[in-house]
């Protein structure tokens, strides 16, 4: 496997087939293959891993810009072929990402994901080290038309990731005991309380859940949107998520 810069036209096509493989074809949110050419011309990332065949297993998408007068990358899209699922090459791919951005002087990259996806959860947090810093309500809208999506309103953390690995964020080893939870298991609404630390709970996969039971998944939704929009706008932070066998928590600080 190689994992390289796209060179082609017909490298643009595949990385089309897989959003299209990845969100359904009808997802509203698809770059097309113009975007990543013209992203790739003015400094973004547009990456594939691509096996001995010329299958591509996966593929990272960026763009550059500036914010606060400072240049910077928003990584946004990164998918991965069922059949190469589990092998950490959303990883790999978010790393050569990481060291294209560094050749152009970058130190920060963004992201979004959503904070109901556990996995994602643990691997943005957790693995790599970047940190929650803006809770987005409905950021791409109602609804993408995507499997994945459920079909519920697309709240996003917005997840800043240091270029210097030296700078990432170290994982949490534990939960604080005992911990007042704004949000438990089966999306039970807690009490909003005035405390130095909160947790969160988030489903094991929010993606079957939405599939086989939407109204269930939404109150997920709703009930997550109420706990971190409340303790956010108050100056609390999101100091990390710890996985379990039935979801995961959040711990949010003041």
């Amino acid at each position: 496997m190689i994992l390289r810069d796209f060179e082609s036209h017909a490298d643009r096509a595949k990385c089309v087939e897989l959003q299209e493989l990845t969100w359904g074809k009808g997802f509203t949110e698809k770059v097309p293959a113009a975007m990543l050419l013209v992203a790739q011309k003015l400094g973004g990332v547009t990456a594939g891993a691509f096996d001995e065949s010329g299958t591509m297993l996966g593929f990272v998408f960026g763009v550059t810009g500036v914010k606060d007068g400072k240049l910077v990358h928003w990584s946004d899209m990164l998918a991965v072929r069922p059949e190469a699922q589990g092998t950490h090459l959303g990883t790999r791919l978010k790393e050569y990402q990481r060291d294209r951005c560094r050749e152009l002087g970058i130190e920060t990259i963004y992201w979004t994901y959503d904070p109901l996806v556990a996995r994602n959860a643990h691997l943005n947090l957790n693995r790599m080290g970047a940190r929650a810093v803006e809770y987005v309500v409905a950021m791409y809208g109602e609804g993408t038309n995507s499997p994945l999506q459920g079909d519920m309103p697309t709240d996003r953390f917005v997840i800043d990731w240091a270029v210097d690995p030296a700078k990432a964020a170290k994982p949490l080893a534990a939960l604080p005991s005992p911990l007042p939870l704004a949000v438990g298991d089966a999306a039970h609404e807690g009490e909003l309380v005035d405390a130095p630390e909160v947790g969160v709970r988030v489903p094991r996969d929010i993606t079957a859940l939405a599939a086989s039971d939407l109204a269930t998944a939404r109150r997920w939704r709703f009930a997550t949107r109420r706990a971190f929009t409340h303790y956010l706008a108050r100056g609390y932070t999101v100091r990390g998520f710890v996985a379990d066998d039935r979801g995961g928590t959040y711990l949010l600080s003041r």
